[in-house]
């Protein structure tokens, strides 16, 4: 009886794992089988910096494609009211120039860890602003900004979360660009 008792432990154990092990081979997603919507996400940023010289409120809406499941790329739209103050020489008055400032971005996003990715960013803005020290006339150009950096992000619900990043701008111009400095921190959603 004990030899019989062995036999049927040991063939149910046996069979249990087996069916364990075929559940688990069957259980992943083939990247194939995940649908394009699955895929993608849509979100935006938000960043500002308020200031008594130089205040900018940046909008920022995105959407984005999971091409693997660590790699991602997107497209996104950017508004910004930008109010600066510049100063003539050599009287040494000062004026303000407020206006909107609107462009496009595309970028590249690569997870590293479950909550650390890096980021890579192309941005081009419409921007009002003073290029001559001895006048009060503004033009309006198209000024690229090409940014690179990371952040974090922290899941809420399904693919969706909130993330901070924090990029350097390799082509900033102090003259020209909306933003106060090279370094931007932006806080951010997506879902």
């Amino acid at each position: 009886m004990r030899k019989l008792f062995t036999l049927v432990a040991f063939f149910f154990i046996s069979f249990s794992s087996l069916q364990a092990q075929i559940y688990f081979e069957e259980e992943p997603q083939e990247a194939d089988s995940v649908s394009f919507m699955d895929r993608v996400y849509f979100g935006g940023n938000f960043s500002f910096n308020l200031g008594t010289n130089f205040t900018y409120i940046d909008v920022s809406p995105l959407a984005g494609y999971m091409i693997t499941q660590d790699f991602s790329a997107g497209l996104g739209a950017t508004y910004l009211y930008l109010s600066r103050k510049y100063t003539l020489l050599p009287s040494r008055d000062e004026f303000k120039v407020s206006s909107s400032v609107y462009g496009g971005r595309t970028f590249l996003r690569y997870n590293i860890f479950d909550t650390y990715f890096a980021h890579l960013e192309f941005e081009t803005l419409n921007v009002e602003f003073a290029p001559d020290p001895f006048s009060e006339a503004t033009n309006r150009e198209w000024v690229p900004g090409l940014f690179i950096g990371g952040g974090a992000f922290q899941p809420i619900f399904g693919k969706g979360g909130v993330n901070i990043t924090v990029l350097y701008n390799l082509l900033h111009d102090d003259l020209r660009s909306p933003y106060g400095s090279a370094l931007v921190i932006r806080g951010g959603i997506t879902f």
